[in-house]
């Protein structure tokens, strides 16, 4: 039988206070490593935002989407303070994964 399977809301920034990427995905690190080669979304390629601020974690996929619909909604200081709350740093998360 399979390991049940994670479903990941993170968010992507520039830099501290920066441009801000919300997405949903179920492999952190190979969606990492998409973003920051350049081929996981046009927007974060535009604007280098590859930096991991905030993760969240779900047990299935509809209630993740739900999540980044919800958070690509929310007003530019709510995610910021989302965002400050566990890392007010802004430190590169990746290496925690």
């Amino acid at each position: 039988m399979n390991a049940p399977k994670t479903y990941y809301v993170y968010i992507l920034a520039s830099r501290r206070h920066g441009t801000l990427y919300v997405g949903v995905c179920n492999d952190i690190g190979n969606r990492l490593a998409l973003h920051r080669s350049g081929r996981g979304s046009q927007f974060v390629k535009k604007y280098g935002v590859t930096r991991l601020v905030y993760v969240e974690e779900y047990a299935s996929p509809q209630e993740a989407i739900a999540r980044e619909k919800a958070l690509k909604e929310w007003r530019r200081d709510w995610k910021i303070r989302l965002i400050e709350q566990d890392n007010p740093e802004w430190a590169d998360l990746s290496p925690l994964l």
